[in-house]
């Protein structure tokens, strides 16, 4: 059999030649690697046909053509993106011989971001979003009024089905503007083409923060079985409008809104290049937090891995803090320099720059690459920040009280840490006395399960499979490290044998390379006592080992709730639901269990319902949006009541409540 396929592929790569290499033609690439263009084809990918759109109109609104963003979601998951800039051309282009808006929708790296003068800033790097769109609905209308005339085409996966009509007058109040309505198609989409609305929200109230003054209405007309399930008991049409005069400091005070500040106002800068193809644009505020939060966009476009205009911000902010400091005596000759993070603890921050040749590094235009932006930003920020802070010199001497305190909290860390390695607490070599280690090496295969107690960590150990599966019991008072620093961790008993049994070390001396388990398991008992413990655990990768969620190694175990048993058969529940639906089907005589916590479980049972791999079910824990999980844990965590009491009523339609 082994021998036969081997000869089988050897006579396929003879017969690889001319003939073997295929021409896709217009938009069947697309189609056919859609990955290559959007990313995914699941529900991340769906959302970016929107985001695609809207760009092309905030690209109208970065030229100074627009200030009105309609985005309507519509019966059927069908989007509606209508703004009031210039309207997509409709003369014909020369080259092509095809109206100007037919080859936008049609032809990728079609388009005006090219050079033609036409955007001097534009988010789109590769000038493909129309297109794509096209290509990936089931059909796409666009609309056009240019100069009181009301044009109209029609495309269906990627085609023209019509050709560019003029339909006469517009109707009165619109005397120019793009509307394209689409609908993604669900041979593409197979996992789903239903949008959410939370997640457009998100996306469009931040466009707004970086395009002051822009207008941008979301509306959600569909009926419930059109909605994501949590969506579906909305009042219909369900509707928000963001505007923001305040730009992106309005953006610091939205973020800031949980926390508590330690100076009033924003700190705002922006300047001009020489050459005035670029702008740079910073707001900021210190909190009372331990951590920092830095969001950098370049043409409106988050770059979430930073980039040069973040490098020059945090490298001039460092050394503005430390030249003032010198030159009015807070720091003496005798003192260390401030780091980085020191002069960045508790400090939220949006940096937002503009260019006319932006230049990304990878597909996902995730890290900006422009070395002239890290001059510009640096410049801006030093010598803007040494201004600000000379003439207001109450407010600097509170930002550098922090940064004092930041930094004297770190020297004790490193003390600790020295200490705790000098008794081999952090050694690689050295585990916790309670760690039940398992046999095997390969990181592609471990898993450790953190454990509340040791009777459930009892049973873990009993069931477990020990040649891949290692059990952590817990125990003592855990911190909550949304309220501490990292000298606080070393100390901290349960915390420490965490930090000792994963291997990667914590905060600066983190490396993911060193992680002894691929997969980190969180069990605890499905009540409120479990629940709070799920959440100091997750608080504490989020904020100390971030890295372990955002590569997907952090897990949540899901024990079932009950054991329902008849005869000599048994049934596990992991709902209310699943349990009545369980009952309705024995009928009658039989015993239910409720489990109150992990250690009712023998090895056995634990090992059956939560533990063993083909059998389990589990929660891979993710960072979808850092924005949105900074602000989560700071509310939750934190220490204001107010918007944590807002946070669990506007969410408790959604808990697990056991009465």
């Amino acid at each position: 059999m082994e021998i036969n396929e081997m000869t089988d592929m050897t006579k396929s790569e003879k017969a690889y030649d001319g003939d073997q290499i295929q021409v896709l033609e217009g938009l069947e690439a697309v189609r056919k690697r859609p990955g290559m263009y959007i990313g995914s084809t699941g529900p991340r990918g769906l959302h970016h046909l929107v985001y695609e759109i809207v760009d092309n109109s905030i690209d109208e609104a970065l030229a100074g053509f627009c200030d009105k963003i309609d985005v309507r979601l519509l019966p059927g998951n069908v989007v509606c993106v209508a703004d009031n800039g210039r309207g997509i051309p409709v003369g014909v282009q020369h080259k092509t011989g095809l109206p100007a808006v037919t080859v936008v929708f049609t032809i990728l790296h079609a388009g005006g971001k090219f050079g033609g003068g036409s955007y001097k800033v534009s988010g789109g790097l590769h000038g493909v979003g129309a297109s794509v769109v096209n290509a990936l609905s089931t059909w796409l209308e666009v609309e056009v009024v240019s100069e009181g005339t009301l044009y109209f085409q029609r495309f269906e996966r990627g085609h023209a089905v019509t050709p560019l009509e003029n339909r006469g007058p517009a109707p009165a109040g619109r005397q120019r503007g793009t509307t394209v309505r689409f609908q993604a198609d669900p041979e593409i989409f197979k996992e789903t083409i239903v949008y959410e609305y939370d997640v457009l929200q998100k996306r469009l109230r931040e466009q707004a923060f970086l395009n002051a003054g822009v207008n941008i209405h979301l509306t959600d007309e569909r009926p419930p079985e059109d909605r994501s399930g949590e969506e579906q008991d909305r009042e219909i049409p369900y509707e928000n409008v963001f505007c923001y005069e305040g730009g992106i400091r309005s953006f610091v005070e939205f973020i800031n809104a949980s926390k508590d500040v330690i100076h009033p106002d924003v700190i705002h800068f922006s300047a001009v290049a020489e050459d005035e193809n670029s702008t740079a644009e910073v707001a900021m505020q210190y909190t009372d937090s331990y951590q920092e939060q830095i969001l950098s966009f370049a043409n409106n476009i988050h770059t979430t891995d930073g980039g040069t205009h973040e490098e020059g911000f945090k490298r001039s902010l460092t050394r503005v803090m430390n030249d003032y400091a010198r030159k009015y005596n807070i720091l003496k000759d005798s003192d260390k320099n401030l780091s980085g993070e020191d002069v960045r603890e508790g400090l939220s921050c949006v940096i937002s720059v503009k260019l006319k040749e932006a230049q990304f590094e990878g597909q996902t235009k995730a890290k900006l690459g422009n070395t002239e932006m890290s001059a510009l930003v640096s410049s801006l920020v030093y010598n803007k920040m040494m201004t600000y802070l000379e003439e207001n010199p109450a407010t600097a001497r509170t930002i550098f009280d922090k940064a004092l305190s930041a930094s004297r909290a770190r020297e004790a860390a490193r003390k600790a840490r020295d200490l705790a390695r000098r008794k081999n607490a952090l050694e690689t070599t050295t585990l916790p006395g309670k760690l039940a280690d398992c046999q095997s090496r390969n990181v592609e295969e471990t898993e450790i399960y953190i454990v509340e107690g040791d009777s459930a960590g009892g049973s873990a150990k009993g069931g477990r499979d020990r040649k891949f599966q290692a059990i952590l019991p817990l125990w003592g008072k855990m911190l909550n490290v949304e309220k501490a620093r990292l000298d606080k961790v070393y100390s901290n008993e349960k915390l420490l044998p965490v930090v000792m049994a994963l291997g990667t070390g914590i905060g600066e001396d983190f490396d993911l390379s060193k992680l002894r388990y691929g997969k980190i398991i969180i069990m605890a008992d499905a009540d409120v006592d479990g629940s709070h413990i799920r959440t100091l655990l997750l608080t504490f990768f989020f904020r100390f080992m971030r890295p372990l969620v955002e590569e997907g190694h952090v897990y949540l175990a899901q024990p079932p709730l009950f054991r329902i048993t008849k005869g000599k058969r048994h049934y596990y529940a992991f709902s209310d639901q699943q349990r009545d639906q369980i009952m309705a089907e024995l009928g009658s005589g039989y015993d239910i269990q409720r489990y109150k916590g992990l250690g009712e479980m023998d090895p056995e049972q634990l090992w059956e319902t939560t533990m063993n791999p083909a059998t389990r079910t589990m929660r891979r824990v993710e960072v979808e949006d850092a924005l949105e999980a900074d602000e989560v844990f700071t509310i939750l965590m934190g220490d204001k009541v107010e918007p944590r009491r807002d946070f669990i009523i506007k969410n408790a339609k959604e808990a697990n409540w056991d009465v």
